[in-house]
């Protein structure tokens, strides 16, 4: 086989990059109209192709059913798996080897959440209206896209008219669609899901030579991805979001506080509303402590480490619950709780991770470790956190461990209250 001159090649890796920019001109139309519910969407008539031409093999490759005959034009087999791809949903846990390094993650740069193969992708980048992803050669592309004022039938319509680009399979359900075929010199896989004026999606694009490992893990991405996660209910299992809400403890005038260990790895910042940054000094994955050190703070109110670690009993959880958990700006609030062993029933809101737990005396009785939920299973329903108690003698125990003195009761708060903060961890 002839090998194409070298500016036909960089010219066709350059277009097939997805030209994300013009959908900022995609502007809501009230004339817009809706797309239909259903499953496939009406394709366009595809355009010939001369043999030689780019997704030419791919297109017929395409058009084989299992049994290799020629089906009539468009991939009924394709749409049928992106089909069972949404059916499955964000629930669906892919089984890919270690090589590949699949991971949930929320993307801060749009707020929705998706998988990625992190070890086929592993340069992270900044787009105009995302986050990109790509391989060390470019091979693999991955990117994210958020448009604030849209309409969703007219980027359909788009996306498919794109130069370039032939597509081969279309899924249009009222408030998303997916688009595969070809594009250039790779294949693609697109989502895009709106709320209201909004729309979030991204484009996987992959060399034809890839598809036996990529077309798994596209319409696995298809499946996994969600525009816009509910933020009122834990992330699911896996999932480190890009904006964590916790609750920290002072144990120090100076700027020593406590706080889970879980919420705070692998963050790029931490942050305490009204107080600045801070940084994780040390963690302890077994208990969930971590020692955060809050600089050039002064007259915290640190709380009494005096507690005798009951283990049974009425608690008190005391927080900061995370934003869309409370109508308050970062306030401070309770809720009754018991303590059986280590557990606590029932688990409490979204960012009381790290929470202080009083015994029925005012007394510190340790620290809330929220646990993130299992997975959900058609039986037991939507997955649920867990909370655990971590004993105030395991905290003193940590903190003696790296250096850190408490308060003296001189210096110690009177009431719990005083002595919580609200933490914010944003990871990259």
């Amino acid at each position: 086989m002839r090998r194409a001159p070298a500016a036909i090649i960089i010219a066709s890796i350059a277009a097939a990059v997805p030209a994300f920019a013009k959908h900022a001109d995609i502007r809501k139309q009230a004339a817009a109209p809706a797309l239909s519910a259903g499953t496939a969407a009406n394709k366009p008539a595809a355009p010939a192709v001369r043999p030689g031409q780019p997704g030419s093999q791919r297109a017929q490759n395409l058009s084989r059913g299992k049994t290799g005959k020629i089906a009539p034009k468009g991939d009924s087999e394709r749409e049928g798996a992106i089909l069972a791809a949404l059916d499955r949903g964000s629930d669906a846990v892919p089984n890919f080897s270690d090589s590949v390094g699949w991971r949930l993650i929320e993307d801060p740069a749009t707020g929705a959440r998706l998988g990625l193969p992190e070890k086929l992708v592993p340069r992270a980048s900044a787009s105009r209206l995302g986050s990109r992803w790509s391989s060390a050669q470019g091979q693999i592309q991955i990117e994210t896209f958020r448009l604030a004022e849209a309409a969703l039938p007219a980027l359909f319509e788009d996306e498919k008219k794109m130069a370039r680009r032939q597509i081969e399979a279309s899924v249009v359900r009222p408030d998303l669609f997916v688009l595969s075929g070809v594009q250039g010199l790779k294949d693609f896989f697109m989502r895009a899901e709106a709320h209201g004026s909004e729309v979030r999606g991204m484009t996987v694009l992959y060399d034809q030579a890839t598809e036996g490992t990529m077309e798994r893990i596209a319409l696995a991405m298809v499946a996994a991805y969600t525009g816009f996660p509910d933020l009122s209910v834990p992330a699911p299992p896996g999932v480190r979001r890009a904006v964590d809400y916790g609750t920290a403890i002072a144990v120090t005038k100076d700027g020593n506080l406590v706080a889970s260990a879980r919420l705070t790895d692998r963050c790029g910042s931490i942050s305490i509303p009204g107080l600045g940054h801070a940084e994780r000094i040390v963690a302890d994955k077994s208990s969930d402590l971590a020692l955060i050190r809050l600089y050039g703070a002064h007259n915290l109110t640190p709380v009494a480490l005096t507690g005798d670690g009951r283990q049974s009993g009425d608690l008190r959880l005391i927080g900061v619950a995370a934003p869309l958990a409370q109508s308050g700006d970062g306030v401070v609030s309770s809720s009754p709780a018991q303590i059986k062993g280590s557990d606590i029933e029932s688990a409490p809101a979204p960012g009381f991770a790290g929470a202080a737990a009083v015994d029925d005396r005012g007394v510190l009785a340790g620290m809330v470790d929220l646990k993130p939920p299992v997975l959900a299973t058609a039986n037991a329903g939507p997955a649920r956190g867990t909370a655990t108690l971590v004993p105030v003698d395991t905290i003193r125990a940590f903190l003696q461990a790296h250096g850190v003195s408490p308060a003296t009761a001189a210096d110690t708060a009177m009431q719990a209250e005083q002595s919580v903060l609200r933490i914010i961890c944003v990871r990259k």
